[in-house]
C-alpha cells in the first residue's frame, strides 16, 4: 500500500486529491497538511511514501518544505498551479521526485504517485520542457556511449539487474557504470542522475 500526504492550502484541492486517490486499491490518504510547516512535521510523524504539495502555500512555501525535508525517505511530487514555470528547476534541484501541474489528470496523477514511489522521476511535459530550456544547467558531461545508455535507462527507473539485462552485461558491471556516471555528474544518487538526464535530454 502506498500511504500519501496531501500538502495543500486549499481545502476543496486536499477534498478531491483524498476522494480520488483513496479509491484506488493500492493508495491510501494518511493525512492533510494547510501550510508547508506542517506539511514538514506530518512527514515526520507519519512518514509517508509520497508526499504531494503544492507550492504556493502560507506559512512555509513548497520550496521551503523541500529544503526541509531533504534526506528524508518520503519522495515528493510537486501538484502545483501553471503559472510559473520557472519554479521547475529550484523544485527538483531541492529534491522533489516529481512535478506536475493541477490540470493533469487524475489517471495521470494516479500513475506518477505510483511511478515517483517506485523510484522513477517524473515531470509533466511542460515542466520538462521548462527545466530543458533553463539556461542555469551546466553542460553536458562527456559521457562513454555505454553510460549514456546506462544513464537513460536509469532515467527510466529501472534497476541494475534490468539495466544489465537490458544491455546484456554482467551486473557487476552496470554498478561500475552506474558509479562512474554519478562520479562524472557529480551528483550523489541515481534520483539526481535521472534528472541530469531529464535536463540534458538524455533520457
Amino acid at each position: 500500500m502506498i500511504r500519501v500526504l496531501i500538502a495543500d492550502d486549499h481545502p476543496v484541492v486536499r477534498q478531491g486529491l483524498r476522494t480520488f486517490l483513496d479509491l484506488q486499491d493500492d493508495i491510501t490518504v494518511v493525512g492533510e497538511a494547510g501550510d508547508g510547516a506542517q506539511a514538514v512535521e506530518l512527514v515526520g510523524k507519519l512518514a509517508p511514501d509520497v508526499l504531494l504539495l503544492d507550492l504556493k502555500m502560507p506559512v512555509l512555501d513548497g520550496l521551503g518544505a523541500l529544503e526541509r525535508l531533504a534526506g528524508s525517505a518520503t519522495r515528493v511530487v510537486v501538484l502545483t498551479s501553471v503559472s510559473d514555470r520557472s519554479d521547475v528547476g529550484p523544485a527538483m534541484r531541492a529534491g522533489a521526485s516529481g512535478f506536475l501541474y493541477k490540470d493533469v489528470d487524475p489517471n495521470a496523477l494516479v500513475q506518477a504517485v505510483r511511478a515517483v514511489h517506485g523510484g522513477q522521476v517524473l515531470l509533466a511535459p511542460e515542466a520538462a520542457e521548462a527545466m530543458l530550456s533553463a539556461p542555469d544547467g551546466p553542460p553536458p558531461v562527456p559521457l562513454t556511449d555505454r553510460e549514456r545508455e546506462v544513464l537513460a535507462l536509469i532515467a527510466a527507473g529501472r534497476s541494475n539487474r534490468e539495466i544489465a539485462r537490458s544491455l546484456a552485461v554482467a551486473e557487476k558491471t552496470v554498478k561500475t557504470h552506474v558509479s562512474n556516471v554519478l562520479m562524472k555528474l557529480g551528483v550523489q544518487d541515481r534520483t539526481q542522475a535521472a534528472l541530469y538526464a531529464v535536463r540534458h535530454g538524455l533520457g
